[in-house]
């Protein structure tokens, strides 16, 4: 009996400690009853008494599965098998014993795939990933009621990983609504379905994990995270929001990863979606700029106040932003009446912008903001490089560098002659800490608002010699194709 009492007592005293902690946070219904109404809660939720709960998730199926499709897709694959070779360069007499044994190798072969996909016009058109339909010969597409079409691919944008395909069903077909996934809330509860490993129809539900995921998949990277369960073979599926919309395509996962899913927002698909059914590709307008991200370092040494834009590392000879004076060391802070939060922002902004439209472009020059007017143009694929001895080594910055003779130029592919070449990077330097590598080029060095052409090795010793009391450098460097600003420490 007094043990029954003790234990009567521990869990009294438990519910007591757990009505306190909670009032660190919220107030419990059970917590108002003791305390009463007279005691005011730390934090009242906005939304209290009216959370989301998940709706009759068998209805919602029941009403958007007719509309989602599976997708299996048939690549053949050709083999050019060498045939063995004596060492006397004859034929192996060894090589028609081997075949006529283990039989003749195939030389060619069938591959496939499955994934899956959601009917957004009565008439049959389909949506879907890139990945899903890229190279097939042959794609089929299964509904709910396991009738079977073949579909042909309409349009693809492998940008973004989507892809238009139409199936001719001779009749009406149900088909989705599209919803609007800027509307979609983190912790939001979403729905997936799918054929994951070949279930066909395969539902399952979650919520919005994260917004604005970059997984390193392309420039316009825009992730819808979720912790719905996806799968291989859900590639291309719908993923809906409880209104039964469609918020985003299941496209990506974390290998390994549980509860870590991707979908592409549907609002980057519909931005899409007429020009792939119209023309079969998507045009995108072009700014003919070199971006990355503001630092801590490269903001200071632009006299920043605030890290908020993209920085233009480099701009493209003869484009746009060239002709519209945006140079090396401007920050983009809008772009078209829209602000540009950061590097991941301005990309998606100027793709969406219509070919030959004239845009307002903010940005901040030398601290102070200032307003350009661009006229965009049509992205004809990737952009190209901006137009644009002996060993010297500095031991402040830990870099050495040397002239770019033809030789290298032509080692490293490059027609541009001017600048360095670095050759070394001393271990723990300035130089290493700012990311630099053996094999960048030094085209500048910026300074505020003003840009110190590198031409050759005497040239950039006598400017590192120049802005060795400066706190910073910050260098106009080319890596491959891509062209960035390194900022270095001096000490």
């Amino acid at each position: 009996m007094i043990r029954n009492s003790k234990i009567v007592v521990l869990v009294l005293a438990a519910v007591a400690a757990g009505i306190v902690l909670s009032a660190g946070f919220n107030v419990s219904p059970i917590a108002r009853a003791l305390w009463g109404e007279k005691e005011k809660p730390v934090v009242v939720p906005a939304a209290a008494g009216l959370r989301m709960v998940p709706v009759d998730i068998p209805q919602l199926f029941n009403e958007v599965s007719p509309a989602v499709v599976n997708i299996s897709t048939t690549q053949v694959v050709k083999f050019n098998r060498p045939r063995m070779r004596s060492p006397f360069g004859q034929q192996d007499p060894f090589d028609d014993f081997f075949h006529n044994f283990f039989g003749r190798m195939p030389r060619e072969q069938k591959r496939r795939s499955l994934g899956s996909g959601f009917i957004v016009s009565p008439d049959g058109y389909i949506l879907t990933n890139n990945h899903v339909v890229e190279k097939a010969d042959e794609v089929t597409v299964t509904l709910l009621d396991n009738e079977e079409f073949k579909a042909k691919v309409v349009g693809t944008d492998p940008k973004i990983d989507i892809a238009l395909i139409k199936i001719d069903a001779k009749k009406k077909l149900t088909y989705v609504v599209l919803g609007d996934s800027d509307q979609l809330d983190v912790g939001e509860w979403v729905v997936a379905i799918g054929n994951p490993f070949g279930l066909g129809h395969t539902v399952t539900a979650g919520i919005v994990s994260a917004k604005g995921r970059i997984i390193g998949s392309g420039p316009y990277d825009d992730f819808i995270q979720t912790d719905a369960s996806i799968n291989p073979g859900n590639s291309g599926g719908p993923l809906f929001n409880l209104k039964g919309e469609v918020v985003g395509i299941n496209t990506a996962i974390v290998q390994g990863g549980q509860g870590i899913g991707f979908a592409t927002p549907i609002q980057l698909a519909k931005s899409v979606l007429d020009q792939l059914k119209d023309k079969g590709k998507v045009t995108r307008g072009w700014l003919g700029v070199y971006i990355q991200p503001l630092t801590p370092d490269a903001a200071e040494n632009l006299g920043l106040s605030a890290r908020r834009g993209a920085l233009v590392s480099d701009v493209t000879s003869g484009g746009p932003a060239e002709k519209a004076g945006i140079r090396s060391g401007d920050v983009i802070v809008a772009f078209d009446g829209k602000e540009i939060r950061d590097e991941h922002d301005l990309p998606q902004a100027v793709a969406l912008t219509k070919p030959g439209k004239t845009v307002d472009v903010r940005l901040i020059r030398g601290g102070k903001e200032t307003t350009v007017a661009v006229t965009i143009v049509e992205m004809k694929g990737e952009p190209g490089k901006p137009a644009g001895g002996h060993d010297l080594s500095s031991k402040t910055l830990g870099l050495t560098v040397q002239d770019i003779t033809p030789e290298i130029a032509q080692r490293l592919e490059i027609e541009n002659t001017k600048g360095v070449v670095v050759t070394g990077v001393a271990d723990g330097s300035p130089a290493e800490e700012a990311g630099f590598n053996e094999g960048d080029i030094i085209r500048a060095i910026l300074r505020q608002d003003k840009r110190n052409p590198v031409t050759d090795a005497a040239e950039f010793s006598k400017l590192v010699k120049k802005f060795q009391s400066d706190k910073t450098v910050l260098f106009l460097v080319e890596r491959g194709e891509a062209r960035i600003l390194l900022t270095v420490k001096n000490r």
